[in-house]
C-alpha cells in the first residue's frame, strides 16, 4: 500500500510554552530544539512568538545559530503577527527563516477583536507576506480559531482561503483554537476544504479540552490534511494540544496509508527531559510515557504473560525505549513476583515463593510501595524465620521530643506470658531495648550484646523506600546476624530484634 506522508510540527516551545507556570530558559530550549530535530526526528518546530522578551530573541537566535551550521534553519519556525513588519524585522534580527503568521479565522474575532473588515485584514495581511517574500522569509499562516468560524461563518472562512491561494503561502494551518470541535466536525470541515483546495497544504492544530486531541487529529488525518501540530506531553493552554506520543502511536498503530517521520524510540526520553525542564509532571496513568502504563498489577495478568504473552497488545514498552513491569503489592499473585524474580536472576522454590507472595501481599496492605529493588531484602527476611515463633512484640509507642529523653513503652508475650514496660534511653531504638531488657530480666533471661547495626536501602530509591536493618548479635557461645525490613527504620531495627528474641528462647 502506497503511503501519504504527514508532516509533523511541533509547537512544544511555543504553543507548549503557554502552558501556565511554564516559562524555558534559552539554553533548555536549545537542548529540546536539538532533541526534537536531531533524535525525534519531527519535521519542523515552532520555537517561540515574536517580539516577547529578550529573553525569547536570545533563545531563538540560539537555537538559528545552531540550525544554520546544520542545516536544520528550513525547519525552525517563529509565530508573527500582522504588524506592518515589526515581527519580520524581529526573525531577521534572530535569524530565522520561516514566518507562522497569526490572523483571524472566524469573524467574531475579526469583527471583535480587530474591528475591521475582511478586505481590510486581507490587505494588512498581503503587505506582510509581500515584505516577507521580499526578505527571503516562508510564510504560513494561521487561521485563528477556525473551528468555530467553520461552525458560524463558514463564507468568511472560504472568503479568506480563495484569497490566501492567491497569496505566497507554503502552508495554512487550521488550528480548533479553544478546543471545541468533535472528531466528525473534524473530519467534516477538513474534508470539505481539501475536496475544495485539493492543491494547498494545511496543517490540523488540535487542542484537548474536551480529551478529543489525539481523536480530532486521528480524524483530520482521515480527512486529508497533510500535517499535524503537537507538543511533547500534550503541553499548552488551559488542558493542552494533543499529544506526540499518543498521536504519533495511534497513527503507526491505526493508520496504515500514512507515514510519519518520528522516531517513536525516543518519545519517552524527550518526554521525561521536557518534563523535567518545565516542571510540569506526567501524571503516571498517561499513556505511552506515564509510569504506569506498561506495568501489569493483577497476578493474573503476569501469569497470562507467563504462559503466552496473554495480555500483550501492539503496544509494546520496547516501541518507545522502555520496559514491561510487573507491580508487587497485595494484588500481586505468584506469577507477578516470579516475573521480578527472572530480571534480577533469582529463583525460589515454591514453598519460599509462596512465602515471599505473602509477604508482599502484607506490605501492599499497608500500602507500603514494594518495588523489584526490594525483593532481594524481603526475600532474605522471610527466609530468615528459620525458628518457631514463642515471642512476639505486640506493640509499642515511640515518643522523642526536644529537650526530653526518649522513652518507649513495649507489650511483649513470650511464649503464653504478656509483659508491659516503660523504659528510657538515648534515642528510641535503645528505650526500646531497654524496656525489653526489663522484660526479660524477670524470666532470668540475658539478652545478646548488640556489636554491630547496619540500614541499607535499594539502590536509587526514595525516602519512601524499603529500609532493610541488620544487626549482629554477641551471645556467650556465638555471634549471630537478624534482620528487620520495614519502611521505617527503627521499626525495621525492632523487627531484627524480635527475630533475636525468638532464637534465644528456642
Amino acid at each position: 500500500m502506497s503511503k501519504r506522508y504527514v508532516e509533523i510540527m511541533d509547537t512544544t516551545l511555543r504553543d507548549g510554552e503557554q502552558t501556565s507556570t511554564v516559562s524555558f530558559s534559552a539554553s533548555e530550549k536549545l537542548t529540546i530544539a536539538k532533541l526534537l530535530l536531531e533524535e525525534l526526528k519531527v519535521d519542523r518546530i515552532e520555537v517561540a512568538s515574536a517580539r516577547v522578551s529578550e529573553g525569547e530573541f536570545q533563545a531563538v537566535k540560539d537555537i538559528t545559530d545552531w540550525a544554520a551550521e546544520n542545516d536544520y534553519l528550513d525547519k525552525v519556525e517563529v509565530l508573527t503577527f500582522v504588524d506592518k513588519g515589526v515581527s519580520i524585522n524581529w526573525m531577521i534580527e534572530a535569524g530565522a527563516k520561516v514566518q507562522n503568521l497569526l490572523t483571524k479565522g472566524s469573524l467574531n474575532h475579526l469583527t471583535h477583536q480587530l474591528k475591521k473588515t475582511s478586505s481590510q485584514h486581507f490587505k494588512e495581511i498581503s503587505e506582510v507576506i509581500s515584505l516577507a517574500s521580499k526578505k527571503d522569509i516562508v510564510t504560513n499562516v494561521y487561521l485563528e480559531d477556525w473551528s468555530n468560524g467553520m461552525r458560524n461563518s463558514k463564507d468568511y472562512v472560504y472568503e479568506f482561503l480563495d484569497f490566501l491561494k492567491t497569496q505566497d503561502v507554503a502552508r495554512i494551518m487550521l488550528p480548533d483554537t479553544l478546543g471545541v470541535l468533535t472528531p466528525k466536525e473534524s473530519y467534516d470541515f477538513i474534508k470539505e476544504i481539501k475536496d475544495t483546495y485539493s492543491d494547498l497544504h494545511f496543517d490540523f492544530h488540535a487542542h484537548n479540552d474536551y480529551d478529543l486531541g489525539v481523536s480530532n487529529a486521528m480524524e483530520g488525518l482521515k480527512a486529508g490534511a497533510d500535517g499535524l501540530h503537537l507538543t511533547v506531553n500534550g503541553m499548552g493552554e488551559r488542558a493542552g494540544n494533543a499529544p506526540m506520543s499518543s498521536t504519533i502511536a495511534v497513527i503507526n498503530d491505526f493508520m496504515p496509508d500514512v507515514k510519519v517521520s518520528v522516531n517513536e524510540k525516543m518519545l519517552y526520553t524527550v518526554s521525561k527531559l521536557v518534563e523535567n525542564f518545565s516542571g510540569v509532571m506526567i501524571p503516571a496513568n498517561k499513556p505511552i510515557i506515564g509510569a504506569n502504563v506498561f506495568t501489569q498489577t493483577a497476578g493474573i495478568h503476569a501469569d497470562g504473560d507467563n504462559k503466552n504473552n496473554l495480555y500483550f497488545s501492539d503496544l509494546m514498552p520496547e516501541r518507545f525505549g522502555r520496559t514491561r513491569q510487573y507491580a508487587l503489592g497485595k494484588s500481586s499473585g505468584k506469577a507477578n513476583i516470579q516475573k521480578n524474580l527472572q530480571q534480577l536472576g533469582l529463583q525460589l522454590d515454591d514453598e519460599d515463593l509462596k512465602k515471599v507472595t505473602q509477604r508482599i501481599i502484607e506490605l501492599g496492605d499497608k500500602k507500603q510501595v514494594v518495588t523489584k529493588e526490594d525483593l532481594p531484602y524481603i526475600i532474605s527476611d522471610v527466609l530468615d524465620r528459620t525458628y518457631e515463633e514463642k515471642v512476639k512484640v505486640n506493640s509499642y509507642v515511640l515518643t522523642h521530643s526536644k529537650g526530653l529523653k526518649p522513652s518507649t513503652t513495649v507489650s511483649i508475650t513470650i511464649e503464653d506470658e504478656t509483659f508491659e514496660q516503660n523504659s528510657q534511653g538515648d534515642g528510641q531504638f535503645d528505650a526500646f531495648m531497654n524496656a525489653v531488657k526489663s522484660v526479660f530480666k524477670k524470666k532470668k533471661v540475658i539478652l545478646p550484646s548488640l556489636i554491630d547495626y547496619a540500614v541499607r536501602i535499594p539502590p536509587g530509591s526514595n525516602s519512601d523506600a524499603l529500609c532493610e536493618t541488620i544487626i549482629t548479635w554477641k551471645a556467650v557461645d556465638k555471634e549471630f546476624k537478624t534482620r528487620g525490613l520495614d519502611s521505617d527504620q527503627t521499626v525495621s531495627a525492632i523487627k531484627a530484634t524480635e527475630k533475636m528474641l525468638n532464637i534465644i528462647v528456642s
